[in-house]
């Protein structure tokens, strides 16, 4: 399980269409916009791929994404770290959302009906290691 810490440096908050490209970077590494138009495709509902084409060239001005051109399909990897931006992301959202407190985020977690006891396992055991560690 991965723990997750809000980066003060550089704080970069992609879009959702943006988090979505980088969620396909990140999962199948360097790829060409048609392979990422394609996995985006099939998670969502039909985009045209010059929409694809533009975002990701908007991502790499942003810095979002690297572009390999050395060959006649350009490579697209990205350039920003998944756990920054996750953490960066996950701070916002505890911050605006339970007034910066983890442990209210922690029990809203706990107190539905998706956590499975495999996981609930694995997060005692998480909190184990942590309190070892004190």
């Amino acid at each position: 399980m991965m723990v997750f810490k809000k980066d003060t440096d550089k704080v970069m908050m992609p879009t959702k269409t943006e988090m979505d490209v980088l969620q396909v970077l990140w999962k199948h590494g360097p790829s060409t916009v048609r392979f990422v138009h394609d996995k985006l495709n099939e998670q969502k509902e039909i985009v045209q791929y010059t929409s694809t084409l533009k975002l990701m060239q908007l991502m790499k001005e942003k810095g979002m994404v690297d572009r390999d051109e050395t060959n006649m399909k350009h490579i697209y990897t990205a350039a920003v770290e998944e756990d920054k931006i996750k953490g960066n992301l996950l701070g916002r959202f505890v911050d605006s959302m339970f007034d910066g407190s983890a442990s209210s985020l922690m029990l809203a977690l706990l107190d539905n009906d998706k956590t499975s006891a495999e996981e609930l396992q694995k997060i005692k055991e998480l909190l184990s290691k942590m309190d070892k560690a004190k």
